[in-house]
């Protein structure tokens, strides 16, 4: 056993499971109210699965917005499935939860990021007040009767 109580990992683990516990509850049940999410994640990381274009447009990260149309929303155990709209085309996902660099709920004010090692910085909560309001979103949205998610340019995200 190590000399030392490994906070930064035990803290990590639990942020995840609660984006996982997060999720679940949204694919038994939809988002209520006017919840909704921005998660950014690598689109880089070697578990990620996006189409070709997407990774070629975002070859760092992306930040997708599960709001008005999603589907096919599967969570397991290392991340989850999702399909989004993209400018009316569907494009499967799958985002694994080490992947995942943001996630935010606007509607209530909650949000989390996870720095990577190489940042020198833990992992810690969002500060709304760094998220401005003026997000530049990137794809139409969907007005169907789907969930609709959009991109979000991460340069909006930027001090």
């Amino acid at each position: 056993m190590s000399g030392e109580i490994d906070y930064g990992n035990l803290m990590h683990t639990a942020m995840r499971g609660l984006i996982r516990s997060v999720l679940d509850g949204v694919a038994k049940d939809g988002l209520p109210g006017n919840h909704h999410f921005f998660i950014t994640f690598d689109t880089s990381h070697p578990d990620a699965e996006l189409a070709d274009w997407l990774s070629d447009r975002y070859p760092g990260e992306m930040t997708v917005v599960m709001q008005h149309w999603f589907d096919n929303l599967d969570v397991g155990d290392e991340g989850f499935a999702i399909t989004l709209n993209f400018g009316d085309a569907p494009e499967p996902l799958y985002i694994p939860y080490d992947a995942i660099k943001t996630f935010v709920d606007p509607s209530v004010e909650f949000g989390l990021r996870f720095e990577s090692p190489d940042d020198g910085e833990e992992d810690d909560a969002v500060a709304l007040e760094d998220i401005p309001d003026d997000i530049d979103i990137e794809v139409s949205e969907d007005q169907g009767s789907k969930k609709d998610a959009d991109v979000v340019s991460l340069d909006s995200f930027r001090k």
